[in-house]
């Protein structure tokens, strides 16, 4: 048994850490990817060299310091500024060469600056400007994916056991619904509990002046969370409890449970050990890659309700070239996203005893 014990987990090492190579590269692909989609393929440096061009010029003409100068002295001048400036940024490099400096910077998490946004305490570090943004997300979009989460499951695990019933049929036939966005519900929600009824508010995270009082700031925060957060849980609970009600059904017919069945154990005890346990890996897998998900919020719902997270981060990046905070923003996803992959084989391992002893 021991020979046994040592071989498997000898077989486990072995997996993780071909995996964990895999993972590697793969993360590796995916952020140079985006550093080359980021910055347009080097266009975005011929873009950003006319920025300059531009800035140095507007600011010799509105200098009173150049006026002595002439034409031709002034053209002198300027040019010298913009070689300058694109020496500063590195912009004198090929962009293969910096795409691959980029690169390294980017896997070591020296995330750098950002070209145009700046954090609320006037930082133009990319890491200070995420991680300002990043709370606000998590606030509203992980607090959503957890009560969908237990609110799918428990309710996944209620119409397993009663298979046909009229609320089985009204859920399974509600399923559709998530195929709509949250955006989409937000706007109908905006529009018949801000608008008309004038109950909440429109958007935002908390009232304008924000309350001083720390308690008085939590209840305005959680008032602004009502809307955006029923959008989103709207959206995904239909379709997360047929789900989960499928998965159960699967699990609920294998042979080992009708066995049970017959050996006269409890229900509760069938469910809970040869329905739920099997049906973990899958569920697992929602939960976590659920909540990564969720850390880069949603540009759109965002946008609608003014919520200053990831999401609106993102399309203020996109919509001003800001490739660094893209990259960014990006690179700090594919790490999380690696780490969830290989959390999420060693717990395949724990909760399911067909893939420890494979």
């Amino acid at each position: 048994m021991s020979f046994i014990t040592r071989q498997g987990a000898s077989r486990a090492f072995k997996f993780l850490a071909i995996r964990t190579g895999t993972v590697a590269i793969s993360l590796i692909i995916a952020v140079y990817l985006t550093i080359i989609v980021a910055n347009l393929g080097g266009l975005l440096d011929q873009i950003k060299i006319l920025e300059i061009s531009d800035a140095v010029y507007e600011r010799i003409r509105s200098d009173p310091r150049f006026a002595q100068y002439t034409a031709e002295e002034r053209k002198m001048i300027a040019e010298e500024m913009i070689q300058v400036e694109i020496r500063r940024l590195g912009l004198d490099k090929p962009f293969i060469v910096r795409s691959f400096i980029y690169l390294r910077d980017a896997l070591t998490l020296n995330l750098g600056r950002s070209f145009n946004l700046i954090s609320n305490t006037g930082s133009r570090e990319v890491r200070v400007i995420i991680f300002e943004r990043l709370s606000p997300t998590i606030l509203l979009f992980t607090s959503s994916q957890l009560i969908m989460f237990f609110a799918t499951l428990f309710s996944g695990l209620y119409l397993s056991r009663h298979y046909g019933s009229k609320l089985d049929k009204t859920i399974v036939s509600l399923a559709p619904m998530s195929s709509i966005p949250g955006w989409f519900y937000g706007i109908f929600l905006i529009i018949l509990f801000a608008s008309v009824l004038k109950i909440l508010p429109y958007g935002g995270m908390v009232d304008a002046p924000p309350p001083q009082d720390k308690l008085m700031y939590a209840l305005s925060v959680l008032k602004h969370m009502v809307l955006p957060l029923t959008a989103v849980f709207i959206s995904g609970f239909f379709i997360g409890v047929y789900g989960n009600r499928t998965y159960f059904l699967i699990f609920s017919m294998e042979d080992y449970v009708e066995m049970a069945k017959a050996k006269g154990l409890p229900p509760r005890l069938i469910e809970r050990r040869y329905i739920l346990r099997p049906a973990l890996p899958p569920i697992i897998t929602g939960l976590l890659l659920g909540l990564i998900g969720s850390w880069m919020g949603g540009i759109i719902t965002e946008r609608i309700f003014t919520w200053p997270g990831m999401g609106t981060l993102m399309y203020a990046a996109i919509s001003t070239n800001d490739a660094p905070v893209i990259i960014g923003v990006a690179t700090i996803y594919a790490f999380l996203l690696a780490v969830t992959v290989l959390a999420l084989d060693v717990i395949y391992m724990i909760v399911d005893p067909r893939i420890r002893y494979g």
